[in-house]
């Protein structure tokens, strides 16, 4: 999978899971379907393994009173947490206040911050992107630049502490003392943190007729967003959108509803996805509504093996659904929907409750998804839409977003389902198509 960079909203790397159900104020709202009387799951204190509960409390002493170093109740504790969850699944996790509030923050759309993306290259971290508009945007601060200290304290290579310390209180100040390439000594640039809006999708056209939109993950935000931009995009083009290239790579998924209600947008009705889990909240489904953005226009997905959960739920729909092609390299295979769980004495515990089917009553767990355009070799990473103006058009930089468009329009041109559409593809466009000899 391919690797990607640390933003301010993005505080969770690694594998970001569905939600069941949508966080809001801190607190996990009720799921789907919630069915009262249903006792699958629970325990009896009478049936409770003292046993090993006794195991657990010899092994706890012996770590307490003999291990060679002094370690706190706390830790040990935390420690035990963390591993009885994490040894159920990949994607089960105990999480402390901190992270909880991290986990919540990454699903809204918005933090408080100073508003730039950040990775570490060697022994430095620094800015990828500042988001227009941002207090980091409006100070000046550049891609390039390497973040040496943060408030006076340095920061090294340490990207997650470097986050933690540009977060804050709208209002607050923060100082950063950059490093830029061509300058003599140190800058500093002294902000007032803000509401940050992060925007998870964005769009161009790529010719007359034909829109380009990227979903980069799925928070709460999303399906707003998506809706704009196909809006958008119809204003842009007079004669109306006649094929849509929607750009899944390298997303890591979500909040679970945001990409359901992503897919639906673009269905006019069947089944998105079904859930089986031991719990009632855990054993759901999800339907599409009346009503299509692109009024039936046909849309090409790209996906690969950075595509993953929330996004998987997405391709699959329109996949199966006949109403959509894929095209690119074979998705992650996360087929299954995690429930973030407060705690009563803060913090909470993220845990895998359902198995999620496709419309075809499939499923992706460690299977994902072939594509209807398998793309041959190397996956490339998706080319920045944030280039300069005058650089050449997305097309000719993204081997597969040409791909894309050249398959829409061969639909547009034939008319066809996009049944008839993957034959067409398969049989009568050139086999440099699918290869890396169209690498600019």
């Amino acid at each position: 999978m391919s690797m990607r960079s640390r933003t301010l909203i993005a505080l969770v790397t690694g594998a970001i899971f569905g939600f069941s159900a949508a966080l809001a104020g801190g607190v996990l709202a009720e799921g789907p379907s919630a069915h009262a009387g249903n006792t699958a799951g629970t325990s009896d204190p009478a049936t409770l393994p003292w046993q090993e509960a006794r195991l657990f409390a010899e092994v706890y002493e012996h770590i307490r009173h003999d291990y060679v170093d002094q370690i706190s109740d706390r830790k040990l504790m935390d420690a035990a947490v963390r591993g009885m969850v994490s040894s159920l699944d990949p994607h089960s996790a105990y999480l402390d206040s901190e992270e909880f509030e991290e986990t919540r923050l990454s699903t809204m759309g918005s933090y408080p911050g100073v508003g730039i993306e950040v990775t570490a290259d060697g022994s430095t971290v620094k800015i990828l992107h500042a988001i227009q508009g941002s207090p980091a945007d409006q100070a000046g601060l550049r891609a390039g630049d390497e973040i040496v200290a943060i408030d006076g304290k340095d920061v090294g290579s340490d990207v997650n502490g470097a986050i933690e310390h540009m977060r804050g209180t709208s209002g607050s100040t923060v100082t950063l003392t950059i490093h830029r390439a061509g300058t003599a000594g140190l800058m500093n640039f002294a902000m007032r943190r803000a509401n940050v809006e992060v925007h998870s999708v964005e769009y161009q056209s790529l010719l007359p007729g034909y829109g380009y939109v990227r979903i980069d993950d799925f928070s709460d935000t999303t399906p707003d967003e998506m809706n704009a931009a196909v809006s958008k995009l119809q204003r842009n083009n007079p004669g109306g959108l006649r094929g849509l290239v929607l750009d899944l790579r390298d997303n890591p998924g979500g909040v679970l509803e945001s990409g359901v209600a992503v897919a639906d947008g673009f269905l006019n009705g069947g089944v998105i996805l079904t859930a089986e889990g031991r719990t009632s909240d855990a054993r759901f489904e999800m339907d599409a509504t009346p009503g299509d953005l692109m009024n039936g226009a046909p849309i090409v997905v790209l996906v690969n093996s950075g595509t993953a959960s929330a996004a998987e739920i997405v391709s699959a729909a329109l996949k199966d659904h006949g109403r959509a092609l894929l095209i690119g390299h074979r998705t992650y295979g996360k087929g299954t929907v995690q429930t973030v769980i407060p705690l009563q004495y803060g913090g909470a515990v993220k845990l895998t409750t359902s198995r999620y089917f496709t419309p075809s009553g499939g499923s992706v767990q460690g299977k994902g998804i072939v594509p209807d355009i398998v793309e041959e070799g190397r996956e490339r990473q998706p080319a920045d839409l944030m280039s300069a103006k005058d650089a050449p058009s997305l097309q000719s930089r993204d081997a597969e977003v040409q791909l894309g468009l050249t398959t829409l329009e061969g639909e547009v041109r034939d008319g066809g389902s996009p049944g008839h559409l993957v034959k067409t593809v398969a049989h009568n466009m050139p086999p440099v198509i699918a290869t890396d000899d169209l690498l600019p």
